[in-house]
């Protein structure tokens, strides 16, 4: 029997995880996403085109891999509805093809679990989480509270019943906010939705996905968000609502633990966060928005501005760690060419010590980065097609990166294109 390679990210999200998958996806039978909601924002470019995904696995543009959308997951079905028509106008129609099913165990997001989302960082203000407001997190809220609403439920005869029951207790729950909305919009598009996604296959993914190893088939678990946004090992609460860890791959598709394969954790040449909470290496200042605007940090899901630090070698270990990481990838390598020197964190300064990982509390008394400088390569490397063209001091900032963190780098990423990916082992 095979096993299921997972593919998640290191940092705090927006790593590049949806251009490696769509990378890797011709090696793979199944490609099997299995967590988080629409708040991901995966950007592939290839052929001169640029696709972001928010719900769909990131193989979808390979046309032999069948493509999971996992019980982990939670679904808009108008967000789903939109991606798919998008797909369809230029040219990708997976539905049609066949080449998607989803879980009938994933979770839907209402209209309603978006107006709790949008009402409780309202009242919350300066110490609002910086949710996307997708409902992602009052959907998990009601997953764990058993109230929650599933694909498989869409089919049945009192769906509607269980709908407006659901629906009454979030309309209870608003009733204690000072916040307007009218339902009558988003509510009828919910429901056409619903419609529609009915037309895609429901599957037991637990079945589904073990079926595939039993045939000897090759599967990818694709994550979402990053490990430090993990709702029990990140920056707790600046954190997502689901399992970002491999531990989650287990969960959201139904395999066991000794089912796990290889690990491959993706990281940025630097770092970056979206939303409010903890960020050690942040940069504040010129070289931050340098980062940014080189790097186009803008959230491909919300448009928000990223912030930018340098890379952070406490947390890396600790997510590798976390993970059980066997090849790691290295993103944006392009973004640092500018730079005659670049700096990596080793250590933290905290509560007057000095420690190489990350501790329970980094908020109410912040690590103070110990940065390490490194020469950079000051070289365009977007046009690198082989391994003996990497500039010296590149290769060089990998080896120290390697060395630190005790993963090889198997590959490495130059530009936002498809293949602008070199494989160096």
């Amino acid at each position: 029997m095979t096993q299921v390679d997972v593919l998640l990210g290191l940092q705090w999200g927006d790593e590049g995880k949806g251009k490696i998958v769509d990378v890797l996806s011709p090696q793979y039978d199944l490609i099997a996403r299995f967590q988080g909601g629409p708040n991901a924002g995966h950007t592939l470019e290839f052929d001169g085109k640029k696709f972001v995904l928010n719900t769909i696995p990131s193989g979808i543009f390979n046309e032999k891999t069948m493509n999971l959308i996992g019980n982990g997951v939670v679904i808009d079905p108008i967000i789903l509805k939109r991606e798919l028509d998008n797909l369809k106008k230029a040219g990708h129609d997976p539905v049609a093809k066949g080449k998607l099913v989803i879980a009938r165990k994933a979770h839907l997001i209402l209209p309603t679990h978006q107006l709790l989302d949008a009402a409780n960082e309202q009242k919350m203000g300066k110490d609002k989480i910086g949710s996307t407001l997708k409902g992602i997190g009052p959907t998990y809220m009601d997953k764990t509270g058993r109230n929650g609403l599933r694909v498989g439920d869409t089919t049945l005869p009192d769906f509607k019943e269980r709908y407006n029951k659901l629906v009454e207790k979030h309309k209870e729950i608003l009733s204690h906010y000072e916040f307007e909305y009218d339902l009558t919009e988003k509510e009828a598009a919910f429901f056409e939705a619903v419609e529609f996604i009915k037309n895609i296959p429901h599957v037991d993914s637990e079945h589904f996905v073990n079926g595939y190893l039993k045939e000897g088939k090759t599967v990818l678990a694709e994550g979402a968000q990053g490990t430090l946004l993990d709702v029990d090992f990140g920056s707790y609460p600046f954190v997502t609502s689901s399992n970002t860890t491999t531990a989650g791959a287990c969960t959201g598709l139904g395999i066991a633990p000794n089912k796990v394969g290889a690990v491959y954790g993706i990281f940025k040449a630097y770092c970056t966060r979206v939303g409010g909470g903890p960020f050690p290496t942040e940069l504040d200042d010129e070289v931050g928005e340098t980062l940014r605007q080189v790097g186009h940090e803008f959230g491909a899901t919300t448009g928000r501005a990223r912030r930018c630090g340098w890379i952070d070698l406490p947390a890396l270990k600790y997510a590798i760690m976390l993970n059980g990481v066997t090849e790691l990838i290295m993103m944006k390598a392009d973004v640092l060419d500018g730079f005659d020197t670049i700096y990596a964190c080793t250590h933290y300064e905290h509560n007057g010590e000095t420690i190489d990982y990350m501790p329970y509390d980094i908020i109410s008394v912040k690590p103070i980065p110990v940065l390490k400088a490194i020469e950079g390569w000051k070289t365009d490397v977007t046009k690198v097609s082989k391994i003996e063209e990497i500039p010296a001091k590149l290769s060089e900032y990998i080896a120290f990166l390697e060395k630190e963190l005790e993963v090889p780098v198997k590959y490495l990423s130059v530009g936002p294109d498809r293949v602008q990916t070199l494989e160096l082992i």
